[in-house]
């Protein structure tokens, strides 16, 4: 069982990645961030249930995506609002605005593109981008590498065709 402060450590470690996580569920920048804060609560919440039969990585992948699965379906029926950042209206008043804005493009172009893969692809796709191992992929996913091998193929050529590079 984790101790508070195991628990804060852990929580400071992954919460980038929480992060990153939520924003492939969620285009709105501030629900991005109220789904990243969201999966930061549910990490806390589950680790003193974590019984170290998997990476503590692996177990906190799970509680995330299964955390953005649930917002994305809570969220299915609501409208969706395209609106500008805080973070955006500061990119665009940067001195190299056309570097910056082309490069900020390519970004959500890829974002935009990973949200319309089903949701197995999504989860599999951000977690290998993410920098986990198929078998870690396979954990947290409840699948073989193999499967975990196909889908990730797959969904990369759907986002390549989506974005031109094929």
């Amino acid at each position: 069982m984790l101790d508070q402060q195991q628990k804060q450590q852990i929580l400071q470690e992954y919460a980038p990645i929480l992060s990153r996580v939520a924003t492939s569920y969620e285009a709105n920048a501030a629900m991005a961030q109220e789904l990243s804060q969201e999966m930061c609560l549910a990490v806390w919440q589950s680790l003193s249930k974590f019984k170290g039969n998997s990476s503590v990585k692996t177990y906190i992948y799970r509680v995330a995506h299964n955390k953005g699965v649930s917002h994305v379906a809570y969220h299915a029926n609501r409208p969706k609002h395209a609106d500008m950042s805080e973070h955006s209206m500061d990119i665009a008043c940067s001195t190299n605005v056309e570097t910056t804005v082309s490069s900020n493009q390519q970004i959500q172009e890829l974002l935009t593109a990973v949200r319309n893969l089903s949701m197995s692809s999504r989860q599999v796709l951000t977690m290998s981008m993410e920098g986990l191992s198929y078998q870690e992929i396979g954990e947290v996913m409840g699948m073989n590498t193999n499967q975990v091998g196909v889908i990730l193929n797959r969904a990369k050529k759907q986002v390549k065709k989506v974005l031109n590079y094929e």
